[in-house]
């Protein structure tokens, strides 16, 4: 099947007179996206929001309970936001690409039902056969999208259906074998976690790099191909995002009480999905910010951690709705402020918005129709009404008459 590939097929619109160069330097998607660059200052202000709260719950914690921030229970809570933040990346990555993989919770699940089955084994032995089954499935998901050009959350659906018939097949809880502990490496994964996070934004944030992950956006007909290039990286990212929740499973199951309960890990994906989209990753996909996803997951963490002395048990279902509900308002704040300003150019002008009749680049199809008045007259008007007979115009008495010659 062939792909569109806007960037080799069609040249950038220059009815403008703007040339491609420029259109390319000015345009984060020159031939189809939106004129001008994405804005940065609507993620960064929101960042600071989610320090400040991050910050405030952090000390109600310790006001409450300062040992739950010491020693063993410092350690579990960074491995606790490790595991969670690896769901986080996967979520993201696949929603930075355009197609959502809702299948990333009951991945995770089924992977932590296998460490717990298998940890007795050992570490290689029990994470080589789960990684190598979740980057073929991610592959298989993968295809699926790219290939049938069709909707990453639809495809990534029928995914996780699958995966939860494996799920099913358990009826009580697995305790988890093996002696591995996680939290002898807290500090570890906790920096790690925090470098690709914020490294991944940062490298995101550039205008190439972001423009290559949101290729596979749409911007006009959703079922219209985005090109191969786009196909690439959006099948990558689906990869990556599956094996990222494989290895977040893993963590939650060495990290947990003993027991690792069946179900459907789709709560685990609204809490990841939640999460990512309150960091400001747009849920159209490409707009994202730098630091917000290490401190929405640390947020989450601790103020789950918060919730222990007093005794209340939240279901991950209840706060991953919650926190995909101001998700969505963070959505409309980052497409609202975060899109571009109309860019100007040296020598043509500002760059306004497509508006009703315009092309997607921002070029208006047809121009505006002058005033009625301003048309030409169709037929000439006559500056004289007296009709003039043509026997007696002055060129027929300056010309010699043949008949006269003649008559000689």
């Amino acid at each position: 099947m062939a792909y569109d590939d806007a960037g080799r097929t069609a040249p950038p619109e220059t009815s403008s007179g703007v040339p491609a160069a420029v259109l390319e330097n000015i345009f984060d998607d020159p031939v189809h996206g939106e004129p001008g660059r994405d804005r940065i200052a609507v993620h960064v202000l929101w960042e600071f929001v989610l320090l400040a709260g991050l910050v405030a719950m952090a000390w109600l914690l310790w006001r409450e309970d300062a040992d739950a921030l010491r020693g063993g229970a410092l350690k579990t809570l960074l491995v606790d936001v490790a595991a969670l933040g690896l769901l986080t990346l996967a979520a993201g990555l696949s929603l930075r690409a355009g197609a959502v993989n809702l299948a990333i919770g009951p991945v995770a699940l089924a992977a932590a039902l296998h460490f717990a089955e298998q940890g007795d084994r050992g570490m290689r032995e029990a994470l080589l056969p789960a990684l190598a089954v979740a980057a073929a499935a991610g592959l298989a998901l993968a295809l699926a999208v790219v290939v049938l050009h069709v909707p990453g959350w639809a495809a990534s659906l029928a995914g996780a259906a699958g995966v939860i018939v494996y799920l099913e097949r358990r009826t009580g809880p697995v305790t988890v074998q093996g002696d591995y502990d996680p939290r002898r490496s807290a500090l570890y994964f906790f920096v790690g976690f925090a470098a690709v996070a914020v490294l991944g934004g940062l490298f995101a944030a550039m205008k190439p790099v972001r423009r290559l992950i949101g290729r596979f956006r749409p911007v006009a007909d959703p079922a219209r191909r985005r090109g191969a290039v786009a196909a690439t990286v959006t099948a990558l990212a689906l990869v990556g995002s599956t094996v990222l929740a494989m290895l977040g499973g893993v963590l939650i199951a060495a990290n947990g009480d003993g027991q690792v309960a069946p179900g459907t890990g789709l709560d685990w994906t609204v809490l990841a999905v939640g999460t990512v989209m309150l960091a400001g990753t747009s849920a159209y996909g490409r707009r994202g910010g730098i630091f917000g996803t290490l401190f929405a997951v640390c947020l989450v963490v601790v103020f789950l951690a918060w919730t222990v002395p007093y005794g209340w048990t939240v279901s991950r279902w209840a706060l991953g709705g919650a926190v995909l509900g101001v998700g969505l308002l963070v959505t409309r704040l980052v497409e609202t402020f975060g899109r571009p300003r109309p860019a100007a150019t040296a020598g043509t002008g500002p760059v306004r918005p497509p508006r009703d009749g315009a092309l997607s680049g921002g070029w208006t199809m047809t121009p505006a129709p002058e005033p009625a008045d301003a048309w030409p007259s169709v037929l000439p008007v006559r500056q004289h009404d007296t009709p003039v007979e043509a026997w007696e115009a002055p060129r027929w008495d300056s010309e010699p008459r043949r008949w006269d010659a003649d008559d000689r």
